[in-house]
């Protein structure tokens, strides 16, 4: 099966890291996965929030990919565009993942390698999947001394947080659920009423029902749009945040890799130097020496854990500040949104009604 879905990626910008003000590049989804997979394995163990691509969907794209036109595949081609086009924007946002030669790259060049290494049931797929059961398994054995009171309510912060979010988000998934099955039942009654309208030997009834069916047809469009909003303005964006989220976790996770290793390193240069004396107090001379270097070598891996250590905590500090000043300014961009979106919806309703009002007060 060699068929596959591109997409067109338009870029505009007056920034002088590009070679041009405006270009159009074709990228498959893997192209997505791959730059996703490049900028977490560069930016991810030091401290810095990568926005995570949109999940695989095999059985979406087994749909796509033989040709099946339905609306779910309709459907499922239009969300992983809008999703893909939300990952690009996020990315582009973060200062520093801009400046990557490898997003230039993908934003500009017109053919690119073909990324390997993405697919959810390949060998390296599988591999991903083992080595996160046991980066699981190390976060539950290893136990950090948190000496910094800001990390520890963060970390607390952000598991309410996602919490919270997956609660709102299964709600919300089931009101778009709940909207499209009440247009579906909207447009049963349209089609009865007209039914019903056609058959009716009373002139102003046969009119009025005629109408009503017109009236809530248009109200199953309405219904239909709401959906729609419902989807894309909200349960999306919960559904992003979710998974950032998910990078936000993922970066405390590296910062305590990073205090663990530095804790190794301490606890080996203790017993080199443990070494040393019991060396010195057998009188060896050959192995002092050699005892001596390793402990030159552990010492100099202490402090460089440590300095690892603060420049990560410093990172994800900075990180963790954008990212909620971010977080904050796409909610209430998208809550004003949604709720205009809902007003106008109602007040369409009202004007469908209180034009169909005459025509049933006129039934004689």
């Amino acid at each position: 099966m060699n068929a596959y879905m591109a997409y067109r990626v338009t870029t505009k910008t007056s920034l002088s890291m590009f070679s041009k003000n405006e270009f159009s590049v074709k990228r498959r989804f893997s192209d997505f996965l791959g730059l996703h997979s490049k900028l977490a394995n560069k930016y991810l163990h030091v401290g810095y929030i990568v926005p995570p691509a949109p999940e695989k969907s095999i059985v979406g794209m087994t749909k796509v990919k033989v040709g099946k036109e339905d609306l779910s595949s309709t459907e499922f081609v239009e969300k992983r565009r809008a999703a893909l086009e939300r990952y690009l924007q996020r990315t582009v946002k973060h200062p520093t993942l801009l400046q990557d030669p490898d997003l230039r790259q993908f934003l500009e060049s017109s053919e690119l390698p073909r990324a390997v290494n993405t697919q959810a049931l390949s060998g390296a797929g599988i591999l991903r999947m083992v080595n996160k059961a046991a980066d699981a398994v190390n976060k539950m054995t290893i136990k950090m001394n948190e000496s910094d009171a800001w990390f520890e309510e963060k970390q607390q912060q952000f598991e309410n947080l996602d919490q919270q979010l997956r609660k709102l988000h299964a709600n919300v998934e089931a009101l778009v659920c709940h909207r499209k099955e009440l247009s579906a039942n909207t447009a049963a009654f349209a089609k009865s009423a007209a039914m019903l309208g056609n058959s009716e030997d009373h002139t102003a009834l046969s009119r009025a029902l005629s109408q009503l069916a017109e009236v809530e047809e248009k109200i199953d469009q309405l219904h239909q749009e709401q959906a729609f909003a419902d989807f894309y303005m909200f349960s999306e964006l919960l559904s992003d945040y979710i998974r950032l989220i998910a990078a936000v976790k993922g970066v405390f996770d590296h910062r305590m890799k990073c205090w663990q290793k530095w804790e190794d390193a301490q606890i080996t240069l203790l017993k080199k130097r443990e070494t040393e004396a019991k060396m010195m107090m057998a009188n060896k001379p050959d192995k002092i020496q050699q005892a001596k270097n390793e402990i030159r070598e552990w010492e100099a891996k202490v402090q460089q854990g440590e300095r690892d250590f603060e420049q990560i905590s410093k990172t994800i500090r900075k990180e963790v500040g954008r990212f909620e000043k971010e977080r904050v300014k796409d909610f209430k961009t998208v809550i004003i949104k949604y709720l205009e979106s809902l007003v106008q919806t109602q007040q369409q309703l009202i004007k469908y009604w209180e034009a169909f009002l005459p025509e049933a007060k006129a039934i004689a």
